[in-house]
């Protein structure tokens, strides 16, 4: 009688597969989600860099052409990037830099970021400079990154990501007194 038991018990485990996918699945969905996430994640990170970019780059305009100077505090000078990337990012991790040189760039750009990848103290002034100034525009977007283990990857160890734009030109010529650069 036993024998016929183990018999029967052997067949039936050769017939029913039924659950199997399911339990493959099990296995698999957890490595699956986490690249799909990522991949997500990677996008919304390329579009936001772009707009960061392209709204620094918009709004660098204004101070290069003096429709800024005197006219556009820093607040408002902030809306305006804040304005070019609020459809995808929140703005209050938004910080803009704005520093002028009248004697020309002659030097270089320290790195904005401390050890641990914070930004340094001192990185929110805004100096517009005058007629034929050299001006260096910087906006840093503090993106805080979801996707579990991604942030070992692209925050170099930290939860987070700064997504940055910047722009370097010489102010046009803007008031009659100045004849040329």
């Amino acid at each position: 009688m036993t024998g016929m038991r183990v018999k029967q018990l052997l067949s039936s485990c050769r017939r029913g597969n039924s659950g199997s996918a399911a339990i493959e699945f099990a296995f698999v969905a957890p490595v699956f989600f986490l690249f799909l996430m990522g991949i997500i994640e990677g996008g919304i990170m390329f579009f936001g860099q772009a707009a960061v970019m392209n709204a620094t780059q918009d709004a660098a305009r204004l101070i290069r052409t003096g429709q800024a100077q005197g006219a556009i505090n820093q607040g408002d000078f902030k809306q305006k990037i804040c304005d070019g990337i609020s459809p995808l990012l929140k703005c209050a991790n938004l910080q803009v830099d704005v520093q002028s040189y009248s004697a020309g760039f002659g030097g270089s750009m320290s790195n904005p970021t401390n050890a641990d990848g914070t930004l340094k103290s001192g990185q929110n002034n805004y100096s517009t400079g005058a007629p034929c100034d050299v001006v260096i525009v910087r906006a840093f977007y503090k993106y805080n990154i979801a996707t579990p283990l991604l942030y070992t990857v692209m925050g170099q160890g930290n939860s987070f990501k700064y997504l940055t734009g910047a722009a370097a030109f010489r102010n046009e010529p803007y008031t009659s007194a100045v004849a040329g650069c």
